[in-house]
């Protein structure tokens, strides 16, 4: 039986504009817009915003349900359970969650028995229909350590990853060009003495040098022989945007420096940022502010990372931090775009023929508050 379901008296932002009106939802998809006075309206949105279901590529934050304190392991199902109620009533429908491959130290055997149970996690959710959001899997593979790609391998032939990325967190590389600043962050959060930091330093740089160029070209490979989308984190310098053109990469994730962003945008990568640094004014690692990088016309695609709610506070700041930026043009960033270049043709953008992941959102003290959430047309929450 066909099922038909009217949100009327909605602000609706389009990929290009905001219609005073009406959207006609028909088995789970979007059959039309109407800029006219709907004859029947089943849910009246008494001028609230009715925005695309947000598409988020890379959050870690599931991490923080599963380990909610040092030492503390939460029951996997029960973690991502947690995390996706947090992540539907954000505004978030469609999600890559971030695990991670490659483990420094002592950690190899929890962090192993992690992937396996979150990935397994995600695997019975999306089966058994008991998400709110659309949960998929985005593996950063930290390039340094010994074990990353048979990590990855492992989760990628088990057909459970749908996003690879490349990162290298070795101090003096990329999110750490400058030893100075490492110091100064490590320091800073007091996470160990400077007498230590030097050693931690010394170990970083020679697990870099061991275990990077084989496990990056590993990877790569991998990703080519999959058909996997492969992402490049903290690109910092010209020739790190060279490395990712050549390895096929298509998405620039959070580039430290302006240089990176100009390069990567120029030759087609999707410049992907940090929403939280955009909310906050700024970077917390002192790297190249979201808002700037928006100015210089490069923004492509933003990300929750660690704050779920920050993508959608970001999409309505965007417009008053750059005001050339409309927010029909600030919603694309976090809806349409993420979509597209992970090949989601069928979401992110309420057009017709488009799945009816929507979200109600109405300004509250100048904030934008997640009233009502839709996946393909069932409210979720």
């Amino acid at each position: 039986m066909t099922k038909e379901w009217v949100f009327g008296n909605a602000r609706i932002v389009t990929a290009s504009e905001i219609i005073a009106g009406a959207v006609l939802v028909r088995d789970g998809m979007i059959a039309d817009i109407s800029q006219s006075g709907a004859a029947r309206i089943d849910s009246d949105l008494d001028g609230a915003y009715l925005l695309p279901g947000l598409v988020e590529l890379h959050t870690d934050h599931l991490e923080s349900h599963y380990r909610p304190r040092p030492g503390v392991a939460w029951p996997a199902i029960g973690a991502l359970l947690a995390h996706d109620a947090q992540i539907a009533a954000a505004g978030i429908t469609t999600v890559f969650d971030a695990l991670r491959a490659g483990t420094f130290d002592a950690e190899t055997g929890g962090l192993r028995r992690a992937n396996g149970e979150l990935s397994q996690a995600i695997a019975q959710g999306r089966k058994t229909d008991m998400l709110r959001a659309d949960h998929r899997i985005h593996l950063r593979c930290e390039l340094p350590c010994p074990d990353t790609f048979e990590t990855a391998e492992e989760l990628v032939e088990e057909g459970l990853v749908d996003l690879l990325s490349v990162m290298d967190h070795t101090p003096g590389e990329r999110q750490f060009v400058s030893l100075d600043k490492f110091r100064e962050y490590y320091l800073g959060k007091k996470i160990m003495s400077a007498e230590r930091l030097e050693v931690f330093i010394v170990e970083r740089r020679e697990m870099n040098i061991l275990h990077s160029d084989r496990n990056r070209r590993a990877i790569v490979n991998l990703a080519i022989a999959k058909g996997l989308k492969l992402a490049s984190h903290d690109d910092a310098t010209l020739e790190h945007v060279a490395e990712a053109l050549a390895d096929g990469v298509t998405i620039s994730e959070f580039p430290t420096t302006e240089e990176a962003v100009r390069a990567a945008h120029t030759n087609g990568l999707a410049v992907l940022m940090g929403a939280p640094n955009l909310v906050r004014g700024g970077s917390h690692s002192g790297n190249i502010p979201t808002a700037d990088v928006a100015k210089a016309q490069c923004l492509d695609l933003m990300s929750s990372d660690y704050v779920p709610a920050s993508l959608l506070h970001a999409a309505f700041a965007l417009p008053q931090n750059v005001p050339s930026i409309t927010l029909p043009e600030a919603v694309t960033v976090v809806s349409r775009n993420p979509a597209r270049v992970m090949g989601l043709d069928d979401r992110g953008e309420i057009a017709p023929g488009k799945r009816a992941d929507l979200i109600e959102v109405r300004l509250m003290d100048d904030h934008p508050v997640v009233r009502t959430v839709w996946r393909a047309g069932q409210r979720v929450v």
